[in-house]
């Protein structure tokens, strides 16, 4: 029995030498490798070029800074309030009493030529009496103004300077949602302020609180004194001019408004060459599709202008656009709703051409189209539709200047006798020509301040009504 034990254990002990022995020498040692799996979502590259991951966007600003910050100014204007003291006057006679108060408000401008041209909106000047620029460099210039369009919210100021360095207009068409971008001004006058964004939205329009309909929307801060400022791409380019923000604290809180440089040029030469702004149109009524919309006129589009009516003898007329076409594009831009259609034409003069893209029954079609003047417009402040008169309708009425009331949705005015066919020469004593310098008229109206309107009337007698 002790014999069968000891051959046992001899036999174990030589099994467990021989497997050691085979495991030290002869077979290869397996290498495990523990996997730990991080809990946090990892970032992955999802575009690749040939097998490469493309390289991100320069992101520097740098070089975009350096070439607008000397080409933005500060603007300040200075203007005077009258305040009345009824009591002086009940005993004394009227302005009796009456001080005079001098206001100063503050915002921002663009260089946009050596020769001292500044581009800024006209809220910033708005009223003003005197206005003054600072150079980035410190230097102070009086400014003149040479000409507002109230409707876009644009103003062109001169000062008397050489060799000025200035930022060029790119093109506001061009640019796309999510690019960067930079707003450059003097909010709180904090001179030479540089804030960086993206393009967040563009076409778009503020429920009707200002005239533009097409802004650029980003996310760059912009606060109180940025008004007039550039907003430029990464090449330093002038691509909107910074004008609004949507806010309930008076301070930026994520959104801020552009005009887009197309209109923003646009309005500055017309400004320097008519000394007005030409406005055209394409003669079309309508409005935007949308899902609600396409479903009740039963079109399969969502997106587009729909043509509602075509005005007699405009340019839309007379290339062949009809009754519920369907606008997709102007020039290869895409239209996708109103404030689209709107911002491009405002980039448009009169007789300027414009291809326009259209769908006629769900088939795509292209016309060209000749832009005409604006003869008509509702100023709905004061609740009149006007029109233009021209030569032979202004000789036969007898009068140098006017434009004719076509329709009246002020009860009071028609309370008071004013009917159709009437003729408005003229606001705060200045003679008026067309609809457009009517419009501007009200719209550059100060808060506070009558509008002392003229009209003749049907037996062509001269009528005074004053809107407060």
């Amino acid at each position: 029995m002790k014999k069968i034990a000891s051959i046992i254990l001899f036999s174990a002990i030589g099994g467990a030498f021989t497997l050691g022995a085979y495991k030290l020498f002869i077979e290869k040692p397996q290498v495990v490798v523990e996997k730990f799996t991080d809990s946090t979502l990892n970032s992955t590259p999802v575009n690749y070029a040939n097998g490469m991951v493309t390289s991100i966007e320069n992101t520097d600003f740098t070089v975009s800074a350096e070439k607008t910050l000397n080409s933005v100014v500060h603007v300040k204007n200075t203007s005077f309030k009258t305040v009345r003291n009824p009591h002086a006057e009940f005993f004394y006679g009227q302005g009796s009493g009456a001080k005079q108060y001098s206001q100063v408000g503050t915002g921002s401008g663009v260089v946009i030529s050596a020769d001292g041209y500044i581009i800024t909106n006209n809220h910033v000047i708005k009223n003003a009496t005197e206005i003054e620029v600072t150079l980035n460099n410190k230097k102070n210039y009086k400014a003149e103004l040479i000409g507002t369009d109230p409707t876009n919210d644009i103003a062109l100021l001169k000062v008397d300077a050489s060799d000025l360095t200035y930022v060029t207009f790119g093109d506001s068409n061009s640019i796309k949602v999510g690019e960067w971008v930079l707003a450059v001004g003097n909010p709180y006058n904090l001179t030479s302020t540089v804030t960086a964004g993206i393009i967040s939205a563009k076409g778009r329009d503020l429920d009707g609180n200002r005239g533009v309909d097409s802004f650029i929307q980003t996310d760059a801060a912009v606060n109180p004194g940025n008004s007039g400022g550039a907003l430029v791409n990464i090449r330093g380019e002038l691509v909107g001019i910074n004008t609004a923000i949507s806010s309930r604290t008076g301070s930026f809180i994520g959104y801020s408004f552009a005009v887009p440089s197309n209109i923003a040029k646009k309005v500055v030469e017309d400004l320097m060459e008519f000394g007005n702004v030409q406005k055209a149109i394409l003669g079309i009524r309508g409005g935007e599709l949308n899902s609600e919309v396409a479903e009740k006129l039963a079109v399969m589009e969502t997106e587009g202008f729909y043509i509602s009516e075509v005005t007699e003898g405009s340019g839309a007329q007379k290339a062949g656009l009809k009754k519920n076409d369907i606008i997709i594009k102007l020039d290869n831009v895409k239209i996708a709703t109103y404030a689209d259609l709107a911002g491009f034409i405002s980039s448009k003069r009169p007789n300027d051409n414009v291809q326009v893209t259209f769908l006629r029954n769900e088939e795509e079609k292209k016309l060209n189209v000749k832009l005409t003047k604006n003869e008509v417009t509702t100023v709905s402040l004061i609740g009149l539709n006007l029109m233009n008169l021209d030569k032979k309708e202004l000789k036969k009425l007898n009068v140098p200047n006017g434009v004719k009331i076509t329709a009246i949705s002020n009860k009071e005015l028609m309370y008071y006798g004013v009917k159709i066919g009437y003729v408005i020469t003229a606001i705060n004593n200045k003679k008026v020509n067309t609809v457009d310098e009517v419009s501007d008229m009200i719209a550059n109206k100060a808060s506070g301040k009558v509008l002392r309107i003229e009209m003749l009337n049907l037996k062509g007698e001269s009528e005074r009504y004053i809107f407060r």
